[in-house]
């Protein structure tokens, strides 16, 4: 009987040695196909370089210098958003690295608001407050930096956006200056604060947030989405950490959202955006936690076969949109014409939605026609040999009416061509609909991604933080990069 389970044991070991092979081989030639930005022709590069620049002046033409706060959207008056904050203060190291701002413009910037974040009130009031145990309201007044209003809630996932910016500024500050040293001892003091513990009313999981009138917010970080980063930060703090339960209990869920879309297997998540938030930080190249082990894949090759179903969705069309094919594609959250239901030129009626989480995956299929950029954008470090053409594309069909001074409106839909007068943006007759403005959460991927892509900076900075390093490590993951010494 022994030797009978010994020979089980045996084969079941031989057949996850040959599934982690065939998983490899797979990711390599994976590897292999993303073609680097200098193989591309050099319109195109021209064409990235373009929308790179223009989307970091997006970030830095829209914060307010006093305090760092940045509109959740822009041009035009906002509300601040943290998570907007958090991409910014990343996009500040990349237009330094970049030569569009000086490295004393990008620290005078970053000090001035993450003193603003260390000084902000936390209490439990419902208007006097900025955040509360260290985490931050989702939107913020623009100048007061107080909580907006009493329907925004205390995030957890936004405050991590914010956090992330946070550490990066940490890391990517290194000089023996007065003022680079204040950086790094203000991001050590905001990260620490963040009592994570407190945000688990149903631990091991993380709430994702908090109302003074209503509480906790009946609903828990469960993957697979954007969430991840959530965890990682959770685990790696050295004030308030999580139980490594945690991250299986994150995981737990995945089992139902692995599976095959449009002729890609992968770990579903029907927006873009939850296989780019994280992403846009963490360098997940050939790094596993023991999900990504027993499947021989990553979470970069995750992100690089969602965006091929989502552009082999666009080709299938089965809404019958306009515009919709090879180059022309991208569903996530985003803006929209509005809350509408119209009948179209060619007899049809459809409804179509302002601002919400459009998507096609095996977890749900979000889609009024409405194509978002950033959906194809903040994809480019996966598959650039699929998004850059798509970019290009969008680019030379509807011209000024999608890009202009700061790179790609938020999103289009060439399907509700109306003589209607929309609920937001406007209607170019002949081309479709069309936003007038830009998001922060949308633009971040684009610019982050752009620039990872390029040159792996903010990957390569991160990599430093030993709190993103510890989060992984608790998390699970090993391998790569997070087993070879800090470079």
């Amino acid at each position: 009987m022994t030797s009978r389970f010994a020979r089980i044991a045996a084969l079941k070991a031989l057949f996850a040695v040959l599934v982690a092979s065939i998983g490899t081989v797979q990711l390599a030639d994976a590897r292999e196909a993303v073609r680097h930005f200098e193989s591309f022709s050099r319109p195109q590069q021209a064409m990235v370089e373009d929308l790179e620049r223009r989307t970091f002046q997006w970030f830095w033409d829209g914060a307010n210098p006093a305090n760092g706060l940045i509109p959740d959207h822009y041009p035009g008056p906002s509300f601040a958003s943290i998570a907007s904050v958090g991409f910014g203060l990343t996009a500040y190291g990349i237009g330094v690295e970049r030569g569009y701002i000086t490295r004393e413009q990008a620290v005078d910037r970053t000090l001035a608001t993450l003193r603003f974040f260390a000084d902000a009130p936390q209490n439990d009031s419902e208007d006097d407050a900025s955040g509360y145990h260290g985490f931050f309201y989702h939107f913020l007044d623009m100048k007061t930096g107080k909580r907006f209003a009493r329907w925004t809630e205390l995030s957890s996932v936004d405050t991590t956006w914010l956090l992330s910016g946070v550490l990066f500024a940490q890391s990517y500050y290194d000089r023996d200056t007065p003022k680079e040293k204040q950086i790094r001892t203000l991001a050590d003091e905001i990260y620490k604060r963040v009592d994570w513990t407190w945000m688990q009313p149903r631990a091991p999981l993380v709430s994702m947030g908090w109302t003074p009138g209503g509480k906790f917010i009946d609903a828990d970080w469960k993957g697979y989405d954007e969430g991840m980063l959530v965890y990682i930060l959770a685990l790696g703090s050295p004030a308030h950490p999580v139980s490594e339960k945690a991250w299986p209990a994150w995981t737990s869920t995945y089992p139902a959202q692995w599976g095959n879309f449009q002729g890609q297997t992968f770990l579903n998540f029907a927006p873009l955006f939850g296989h780019q938030y994280s992403e846009a930080w963490v360098d997940f190249r050939g790094i596993r936690d023991a999900w990504s082990r027993e499947h021989g894949l990553d979470y970069v090759e995750n992100g690089r076969r969602a965006a091929y179903a989502q552009r082999a969705y666009a080709i299938a069309n089965p809404g019958h949109w306009k515009g919709y094919e090879a180059n022309v594609w991208g569903l996530t959250a985003c803006n929209g014409p509005g809350d509408v239901t119209l009948k179209l030129p060619d007899g049809t009626q459809h409804t179509f939605d302002g601002y919400t989480a459009r998507g096609a995956g095996l977890d749900y299929v979000s889609d009024d026609g409405t194509i978002a950029p950033t959906a194809a954008g903040g994809s480019i470090a996966f598959a650039p040999e699929i998004v850059v053409p798509a970019l290009q594309a969008m680019k030379e069909r509807y011209g000024d009416a999608l890009y202009g001074q700061y790179g790609f409106v938020d999103a289009f839909n060439p399907s509700f061509d109306t003589d209607m007068s929309p609920k937001e943006g406007r209607v170019v007759r002949g081309k479709g609909w069309f936003d007038t403005l830009q998001i922060g959460i949308d633009q971040g991927p684009i610019v982050l991604m752009i620039e990872n892509w390029r040159s792996d900076f903010v990957w390569k900075v991160m990599r430093r933080n030993p709190y993103i390093r510890k989060g992984l490590q608790r998390a699970g993951f090993t391998g790569g990069w997070l087993d070879q010494a800090v470079k």
